[in-house]
């Protein structure tokens, strides 16, 4: 299978899991509508990056007039009124190089400006990690991806092919899609070890996801377990788990990094 065929693959199992849970669970059948949708446009995005192979100085520029308006063009064929008169806005009216390159360099941003940077930016960065690496700086921390040096969205619990064997725990990048191992009983954000003070929050109606939250810093980031449920797309369960992220805004958590539909 060639790079590109691999890749697009991965597109595809992203939108086909978002059917599959827009069905399954009705309080997510909006977002996930809108995640079938991103999809297709960031695979073609991908793509169109695999061929360019940019210069990573010209990475915003080339996200505004490569990746932006595939999303844009996906956001108002599926996202809800809200969402697309607030895109629409921002498209005609903002710097959208500037708040792509915001996004980029982690600066904060509204919740608009955010979905879209993130939404064209991050199929770009899938497709060249070189560029990532200019993104990533010269500090090395096991808490930031490897590759990019983004926060990370999400931790996911595997198998091991090994019934004695402890599956390790992955975290998964919120810009670039990377993943990278992370000690099991640790806090990702600032390192807590002491078990009692990492409280861990779960649904019976989402039994492969859960809340691993941390009483010393009070963030927190969503679990994705593949073992009770082979076939998550944990990018896309992630989102799922809306539940879960009003069930720890409750009680005080922070999300380490939101996903693309700002949950």
């Amino acid at each position: 299978m060639s790079v590109v065929a691999e890749r697009t693959t991965v597109f595809d199992a992203r939108k086909a899991r978002a059917v599959e849970l827009g069905a399954r669970y009705k309080f997510v059948a909006e977002p996930m509508r809108l995640v079938a949708a991103l999809a297709d446009a960031q695979s073609r995005a991908y793509v169109r990056a695999l061929d360019d192979r940019l210069a990573a100085a010209d990475l915003a520029a080339y996200v505004v007039r490569v990746a932006l308006p595939e999303v844009m063009d996906a956001t108002m064929s599926a996202g809800t009124e809200l969402l697309r008169e607030a895109v629409l806005l921002r498209f005609h009216d903002g710097d959208l190089q500037a708040i792509v390159g915001t996004w980029l360099a982690g600066g904060e941003l509204s919740a608009t400006d955010a979905y879209l940077a993130r939404a064209a930016a991050s199929p770009i960065l899938e497709a060249m990690p070189e560029a990532g690496a200019s993104l990533r700086g010269d500090v090395v921390d096991e808490r930031r991806c490897p590759a990019c040096g983004g926060l990370p969205q999400l931790a996911i619990f595997g198998e091991t092919g090994e019934s004695l064997v402890t599956p390790q725990r992955r975290l998964v990048c919120s810009r670039c899609a990377t993943e990278w191992t992370y000690p099991r009983m640790t806090c990702v954000s600032c390192r807590e070890t002491e078990g009692g003070k990492m409280p861990i929050l779960s649904d019976e109606a989402l039994p492969h996801l859960r809340v691993d939250a941390c009483d010393t810093c009070h963030s927190y980031l969503i679990s994705v377990d593949t073992r009770r449920e082979p076939g998550a797309v944990p990018l896309v369960d992630e989102i799922a788990a809306l539940p879960l992220d009003l069930a720890a805004a409750e009680r005080g958590y922070t999300k380490i990094a939101r996903n693309v539909m700002g949950f």
